[in-house]
């Protein structure tokens, strides 16, 4: 059983929108004159709370004002919110649908139809008028509305689909909903994938597992029409015995205040990234694998939002997030969007164990490191992309 749901009916006229966390002010956002965003921290959580960017909005007093590219106007952790690919188009669908011209949807009303239903912990007020509906839904019969929205433009369930998949990033088809209990996203293939698509990507999350990379439970859910569809356990969201507990994310462009769509990014600045945000080898360690992994399997599709950090409110730090959409990803002609040591192709293991050392890894740890990953693809049937 999937439960989910939701219907925009109206869209207010947002002058200003209150962040919030936990049910917990975090600050306000407005349009400066300049028509991006502009940030405030609350009182109380200058007080109490901790920087949601520590690169960009540090926690003290002040105004921020976001620059106009190449956010079109958004910090990164606000952007970090809104949908992206599948869940974009959704929305500005659906706005179409209900005679409103999407390019005429400003930046606050984007992130008031997000709501409380984004990626992450951050909520925002006042949202666009939300109805909750229960769904009952038959995957095969959601994966063939999918393919008919984007072969037709049309679909009799779009709302529905919205409810299920409008707060979503990534370009494949995609919902949120829960099974047994538990927040999931469930992915169909697009256009240009084959049918086993689904297969593949969970093989490969199994493989990852095996190579000593921290993944969220994946599942193969089962269909009539196919392989199956993959399903990946959301790690932004943990539900307790006193209810849904949620987990502030910021992606690697979030921080850097970049856009996944630039192939700007560098293995070894991530690697300083995660350094000055989080201050632990053993998380650069985690980074070094993920890179060795993304290259042998040739995932070249490793853009900026596909690194996310997740804040651990408990011991009060920052840590890399679990790791995802891990897929054989050819890239654009032929290049990793994230290169290493400024190659996008052709990368040897010289390369990689170079952005190691210089993380702090010794070389001896990133030789193995990089053997035994290698080692591993190849016996899953894989030729190492090196």
């Amino acid at each position: 059983m999937m439960t989910g749901g939701a219907r925009v009916d109206a869209l207010p006229d947002v002058q200003r929108l209150h962040v919030r966390f936990d049910g917990h002010p975090v600050g306000t956002l407005v349009l400066s004159a300049a028509r991006t965003l502009a940030f405030s921290y609350d009182s109380d959580w200058l007080r109490n709370g901790f920087s949601i960017s520590p690169l960009s909005l540090p926690l003290r007093e002040g105004v921020f004002v976001a620059k106009r590219d190449p956010l079109n106007g958004m910090f990164g952790v606000f952007d970090d919110s809104m949908p992206d690919g599948w869940g974009r188009l959704l929305t500005d669908r659906l706005l179409r649908q209900r005679g409103m011209d999407p390019y005429a949807v400003g930046l606050l009303q984007r992130l008031a139809i997000v709501g409380s239903g984004g990626m992450g912990a951050l909520e925002y007020e006042p949202e666009a008028v939300l109805e909750n509906e229960p769904l009952c839904a038959d995957l095969d019969d959601i994966a063939r509305e999918c393919a008919r929205l984007l072969e037709t433009d049309y679909s009799d369930d779009l709302d529905r689909l919205f409810a299920l998949g409008g707060s979503s990033g990534g370009a494949r088809p995609k919902i949120m909903t829960a099974v047994d209990g538990e927040d999931w996203i469930i992915k169909f293939p697009s256009s240009m994938d084959s049918s086993d698509i689904g297969e593949r990507e969970y093989e490969l999350s199994t493989l990852a597992r095996a190579c000593g990379i921290d993944m969220p439970e994946t599942r193969l859910f089962p269909s009539r029409t196919c392989s199956g569809y993959f399903g990946v356990k959301r790690f932004d969201r943990v539900r307790t015995t006193s209810g849904l507990s949620k987990v502030h994310m910021v992606s690697a462009g979030g921080l850097l205040e970049t856009s996944h769509r630039l192939a700007n990014l560098d293995y070894g600045l991530l690697m300083r990234l995660i350094m000055r945000i989080t201050d632990s080898a053993e998380e650069c360690e985690r980074l070094y694998r993920l890179m060795c992994f993304n290259v042998f399997i040739g995932n070249r599709d490793d853009h900026a939002k596909n690194f996310s950090y997740l804040y651990d409110l408990g011991h009060e730090r920052w840590r890399l997030s679990p790791a995802y959409d891990l897929t054989e990803n050819p890239g654009i002609n032929g290049e990793h969007t994230t290169a290493v040591a400024g190659k996008g192709h052709g990368i040897a293991v010289v390369d990689m164990v170079g952005i190691g050392v210089r993380a702090g890894i010794t070389r001896t740890r990133c030789l193995s490191i990089a053997g035994e990953i290698r080692d591993a693809v190849a016996s899953a049937g894989i030729t190492p992309k090196d």
